[in-house]
């Protein structure tokens, strides 16, 4: 059963996640651990580009954060670097899907073991048993907000 003090703590640590991974230090910290250079603005949209698959420009705003015209120029940006590739939808020519070139993948698959590097150090004395619920906790957790979120909006 829940109750208004667990429902804070567990906001107030998502919160501070956000922050953590959010943060400009972190951020250049993954990127220098990757050997990437790449502008912190166009960070969120690579990785995400290679968490969620191909995205529609407005698909991509949603779940960035960040206002359709801001994503536009950022992924302009990305398309002049050859990170990434805007096409035409099969099913409507007015939407154009993004996704990674092979060398976005590459960028994306070093900030991949970067990350994996990191966190295998900071976490290394935690159980595997901790380490497993830990990340089956989270993504239950992910899936249960994402279904909630549809319900409601």
């Amino acid at each position: 059963m829940y109750n208004a003090s667990n429902v804070d703590e567990l906001a107030a640590a998502l919160v501070d996640i956000i922050v953590f991974f959010g943060s400009p230090r972190r951020v250049e910290l993954l990127l220098r651990e990757a050997e990437v250079d790449l502008d912190h603005a166009l960070f969120p949209l690579l990785v995400c580009l290679a968490t969620c698959g191909p995205l529609s420009v407005a698909g991509l705003s949603d779940q960035i954060g960040r206002d359709h015209t801001t994503i536009s120029r950022q992924l302009s940006k990305l398309e002049s670097l050859g990170l990434v590739v805007r096409e035409s939808s099969g099913a409507d020519r007015r939407v154009r899907t993004v996704s990674l070139t092979a060398a976005g993948d590459a960028i994306a698959q070093a900030v991949t073991a970067a990350r994996r590097r990191l966190l295998s150090t900071a976490l290394s004395d935690w159980s595997r048993s901790d380490l497993e619920t830990l990340a089956h906790l989270n993504r239950r957790l992910v899936d249960t907000l994402t279904v909630a979120a549809r319900t409601r909006a």
